[in-house]
């Protein structure tokens, strides 16, 4: 129970750092697997899909921004997702498009577009090209691979610099 403690205490301390400086160092597997639940370690680390309409996030309708589970970085905001139907959250663009990877995935017989984080290397999903406007495009989400902040949460969270976007200040 001590050295979990002391794991948590030192993956915050991680993400604290982070979060101040947009620097990050991935940790080991084992620290990962330590701080993530299995389903969250199984879709990031392990390229997994979760269930649709049996996640987190897939339903929820809060302002605020959606930050990769494992590094901490900004991927998405509620003001561009929207209902896809697919039982995921899904997105027409990102929050901040340098933190997003997009890769090649010919797995399952078919060829999609992987998207990963760019710091964090996580698996977050799969992007299509049947999005609504603006953009066309649908990112979509596993809610594993995310966890959410909501705008009054921001501030203390150390991504302030997002409230902007819900306050037009």
């Amino acid at each position: 129970m001590k050295r979990q403690l002391a794991l948590a205490i030192l993956f915050i301390g991680v993400m604290a750092a982070m979060a101040d400086a947009r620097e990050f160092k991935k940790p080991s597997a084992e620290v990962i697997r330590k701080t993530l639940t299995p389903e969250q370690f199984k879709v990031t680390q392990e390229n997994g899909t979760e269930k649709p309409f049996a996640n987190a996030y897939w339903n929820n309708h809060e302002a605020g921004i959606y930050v990769d589970v494992v590094s901490g970085e900004p991927l998405f905001s509620s003001r561009e997702k929207f209902e896809s139907g697919t039982g995921w959250p899904s997105f027409f663009t990102p929050l901040e498009k340098t933190n997003i990877v997009e890769k090649d995935d010919s797995g399952f017989f078919m060829h999609r577009t992987e998207v990963r984080s760019k710091q964090g290397n996580s698996h977050l999903g799969h992007l299509f090209p049947d999005g609504p406007k603006p953009t066309g495009l649908r990112y979509c989400i596993n809610s594993a691979s995310l966890r959410f902040i909501p705008v009054k949460d921001l501030e203390k969270e150390g991504y302030g610099e997002y409230l902007k976007l819900f306050t037009g200040k």
